[in-house]
């Protein structure tokens, strides 16, 4: 892999983590520490978690999800490319699309900018259909606009009746 580059100024960036294997709540909080540790980055804010119904393949145990803002000095594809480093070092393996995963970390928002590169896509071409994603990112960027709407707005209109957050546990880095 070729060495991280810094981008032109510092940014705001959101993600999206999911695990449904091993000690999800652990993986989870294994990742946001890892992200925080991360060469040009920085955790600002972390969501609830939430536990969600499996989407795609749904003969899987259940999700938990969690949204992270962060603070980087990472071009967005060598931000992808941390993020798919902690994955693969907390065990992650890509055996199949939709699968069970010890962790995952998508790059959800970068700034304002919009990308469409292989293998990274900026806004995540999903995030409005996708209530796992939008009830934690909500929570921590309620007024952040996603084509001319709130974030705060999309949660509100997808459907949630397979999201519900936890009362514990409280991730920190």
């Amino acid at each position: 892999m070729s060495p991280l580059k810094p981008a032109a100024t510092a940014q705001t960036a959101f993600l999206g983590l999911g695990s449904n294997q091993g000690d999800r709540a652990a993986l989870l909080a294994e990742a946001v520490r890892r992200l925080d540790r991360a060469s040009g980055t920085r955790v600002a804010a972390v969501s609830s978690v939430y536990a969600t119904a499996p989407v795609g393949r749904i003969d899987q145990p259940e999700f938990l999800n969690a949204a992270v803002e962060i603070r980087t000095a990472l071009a967005p594809a060598d931000l992808l490319a941390a993020c798919l480093r902690i994955e693969a070092d907390m065990g992650r393996v890509r055996a199949e699309r939709w699968g069970p995963r010890t962790i995952d970390i998508d790059v959800l928002l970068y700034g304002e900018l919009r990308v469409a590169d292989e293998g990274l896509e900026v806004p995540h071409p999903r995030i409005a259909e996708r209530s796992f994603v939008l009830q934690p990112l909500a929570e921590i960027a309620p007024n952040r606009l996603l084509g001319g709407r709130t974030i705060a707005h999309w949660a509100a209109a997808a459907k949630s009746d397979c999201v519900r957050r936890l009362d514990e546990p409280k991730l920190s880095w």
